[in-house]
């Protein structure tokens, strides 16, 4: 017996071993809580400087990943295959994460800092109470033009993009709701409309635009801008703000008829092996300083009113990236439109790249 007993007390030793450094190789490797932090965000959406910052301070190490889309990213999650911590999805994608139970609920006794964020930005119908998410970035959706290449003309409405002078001189960021939405807007109608005979209409208008439109790209965009490759483009308001810094000679202005106003927050999906280090990265991410460092860095719009006291004065009073109330109580957020609805403008939006070919 006592042979049997030594024999299986050494199995259970070597169990609880193995066991062990697993679960240690596990945590290096950020696929359990332990003192990793599992981060998925945009792509060179932070100052890297920041991190480094937070894990100097707190002794946890930050594993970083991007993504490239909303859709990305939520197909990732929804897979369960790597424990992300913190994400950070869009408004439309917040909403619709939350309906699926793909979030953990913020504590915000957790996150002191909270209170440094603009009002303005808090409390809105993709999260009321900001049950789940925490403002990141915000901005808009409009049109960088070069008026030196335009001699002179100023852009003021979507439908100046229209105009026989800008043939073949247009660049178009490839989004749908984004595309579908400028179509929409020149009609008059909602960015988030889902009336078949709307829709139809915002595909044809846009199939006239095709002799204007140089090319559909992605994060090149800002590049071939800056280097006056195309005299328009329809851009983030951060993307223009990094195009104009490259090239003093652009402009930006939100068309008159209406435009997109978007957000990005943070949030802890139910992925989340490590809630306790997530509360504490997004509240270091809260200060006001770090707040406006990553600002600066990544040159979109903070929500982060206490931020805009450590930025110079004539970054903050640029309307044209901090515009005011008055503005943005036009512009329009994304809904969640639902699978059906977002499949059709996808659909049509690839009809309408099909079409320029």
């Amino acid at each position: 017996m006592n042979k049997l007993f030594r024999f299986f007390l050494i199995i259970a030793l070597a169990s609880a071993v193995l066991l062990y450094a697993i679960s240690s190789l596990n945590t290096s490797q950020g696929y359990s809580g332990g003192n990793t932090l599992t981060i998925y965000n945009w792509g060179d959406y932070i100052d890297e400087d920041l991190i480094k910052q937070f894990e100097k301070a707190t002794g946890i190490k930050v594993i970083y990943e991007t993504f490239d889309s909303n859709e990305a990213m939520l197909t990732k999650i929804e897979q369960g295959g790597t424990t992300y911590d913190i994400a950070v999805p869009s408004e439309y994608m917040i909403d619709k994460m939350r309906h699926e139970d793909l979030l953990i609920p913020l504590d915000h006794s957790k996150l002191p800092n909270l209170k440094n964020i603009d009002k303005r930005f808090m409390d809105l119908p993709f999260d009321p109470g900001n049950k789940y998410s925490v403002p990141y970035f915000w901005g808009t959706v409009g049109i960088v033009y070069n008026p030196k290449m335009l001699n002179g003309k100023k852009i003021t409405s979507w439908n100046d993009l229209w105009a026989p002078s800008l043939r073949n001189k247009i660049l178009l960021i490839d989004g749908a709701r984004e595309v579908m939405g400028m179509g929409l807007n020149s009609l008059g109608y909602s960015l988030n409309d889902t009336k078949k005979a709307h829709l139809i209409k915002a595909k044809e208008k846009l199939d006239t635009l095709t002799p204007n439109v140089k090319a559909i790209v992605g994060d090149e965009i800002k590049m071939l801008l800056a280097n006056e490759e195309a005299s328009v483009g329809l851009v983030w308001s951060g993307d223009a703000s990094e195009i104009m810094s490259e090239n003093e000679d652009l402009d930006y202005v939100v068309p008159k008829e209406g435009s997109n106003l978007w957000f990005d927050n943070m949030v802890i999906p139910k992925t989340a092996k490590n809630i306790e280090a997530a509360h504490k990265f997004i509240n270091f991410m809260l200060d006001p300083k770090v707040a406006a460092q990553n600002t600066e860095y990544v040159g979109y719009s903070t929500p982060n009113k206490q931020a805009l006291k450590h930025m110079p004065k004539e970054v903050v009073k640029d309307e044209r990236f901090y515009p005011s109330p008055e503005l943005t109580e036009k512009l329009e957020v994304y809904e969640n439109l639902g699978k059906r609805n977002l499949a059709y403008y996808n659909e049509l939006f690839l009809q309408f790249k099909m079409h320029r070919k």
